[in-house]
């Protein structure tokens, strides 16, 4: 769009309202969504847009603070953001991340305190660090998104790369840079919200929610199956909570290997739904089964207490209290009895089914009717 002649003259008009409203948009709805840490990160990306702004290189006194708060943004910038990548993406109230929020209320101080003459010298100095800044302060947000993987912090990523671009360019450019960064960290904010709103945390499977808008979606045949882990209230009793999450991420994640089309979602506390769009329950059953026997023969390793936190190099006999124990699943499958059926009508079935399997002693699968 910078080098577009014909955008040009468009993006120039957009450049006085531009950042208010990126950042303005960003810092409200990560407030509403309670990401202090993201508000904070948009805050710093509009705090330095505002000041190269104000402080654009001109002549005489002005020139020399302009050109100190270039310096300062330069660096200042790709540090707070990668701070900010190391605490908690939703609180700020760590304390940690007390120690960058002080640090960031501070920086104002500092800042003022290099535009003294007799601090030229120093400005002058730490000019020449500010690709070296943007690069190690890219490299510690690269080092933490590759430990939690998560949208946040691959935006935080692209928002150092849009400030420095931003310092390189300078004028209308840089403000264009800076509310790209900020409207990247937008994005993440929207599709982390999405995303902790139809997924599942715990399981990693799409949850209830994205069960009701994929039924919504369906139209002519298909087929619902409700999948329930055997004795769970017993086993988180006897293990502990712990445990019972370790037992439900392990058939979340084997409910993703289904085959015959079926997908599978977090319906519940032990419950699982498996949606198979175009078939019908009869077809589904095969399907059904072979998951059923797979974790039938899959047991369930209880990690011990004295489970090392990282993976050791060399084997270590299990202790005692690690056991491995037999884990199986009932299955109730239904499909619409009649054109038009409702989804609830169906999910009922399938709950009605898989509540007639346990009954009949558990560990296998029922169709409705």
């Amino acid at each position: 769009m910078l080098q577009s002649a014909s955008l040009r003259e468009t993006v120039a008009a957009l450049v006085p309202v531009l950042s208010w409203v990126v950042f303005g948009a960003g810092v409200w709805l990560a407030w509403r969504f309670n990401r202090s840490a993201l508000a904070l990160a948009l805050l710093v990306l509009f705090a330095a847009e505002r000041a190269l702004a104000a402080g654009a290189p001109g002549a005489g006194a002005a020139a020399g603070t302009g050109r100190v708060v270039a310096t300062a943004a330069a660096l200042l910038v790709p540090l707070n953001l990668a701070a900010l990548a190391w605490v908690s993406a939703r609180s700020i109230l760590s304390p940690a991340g007390r120690w960058v929020l002080g640090a960031l209320l501070a920086e104002p101080l500092a800042v003022a305190l290099l535009c003294r003459p007799e601090l030229a010298h120093v400005a002058r100095a730490l000019e020449r660090g500010a690709v070296e800044t943007s690069a190690v302060a890219l490299a510690l947000v690269l080092a933490r998104f590759a430990v939690l993987r998560t949208i946040v912090h691959s935006s935080l990523a692209w928002a150092v790369v849009a400030a420095f671009l931003a310092m390189r360019s300078g004028g209308a450019a840089a403000t264009v840079y800076f509310a790209t960064g900020g409207l990247v960290l937008v994005v993440s904010l929207v599709e982390t919200s999405h995303r902790m709103a139809y997924g599942d945390e715990l399981t990693g499977l799409p949850g209830r929610r994205a069960l009701d808008e994929a039924l919504l979606r369906l139209g002519g045949q298909y087929a619902i199956a409700m999948v329930d882990i055997d004795h769970f209230k017993r086993f988180n009793d006897q293990y502990g909570h712990d445990a019972g999450d370790q037992l439900l991420r392990m058939v979340g994640g084997q409910l993703t290997r289904i085959d015959g089309g079926g997908r599978p979602f977090r319906y519940g506390g032990e419950e699982f739904a498996v949606l198979f769009p175009g078939k019908s329950a009869d077809e589904a059953l095969p399907h059904l089964e072979r998951f059923r026997k797979m974790i039938a023969r899959s047991s369930f390793t209880l990690r011990g207490r004295d489970r090392p936190a990282k993976r050791p190099t060399h084997a270590v006999p299990a202790a005692d209290e690690r056991k491995r124990i037999s884990v199986t699943v009932s299955i109730g499958v239904a499909e619409p009895e009649r054109d038009r059926a409702a989804p609830e009508e169906v999910i009922r079935a399938a709950d009605a089914a898989l509540y007639r399997a346990k009954d009949a002693g558990r560990n296998r699968v029922y169709r409705a009717g």
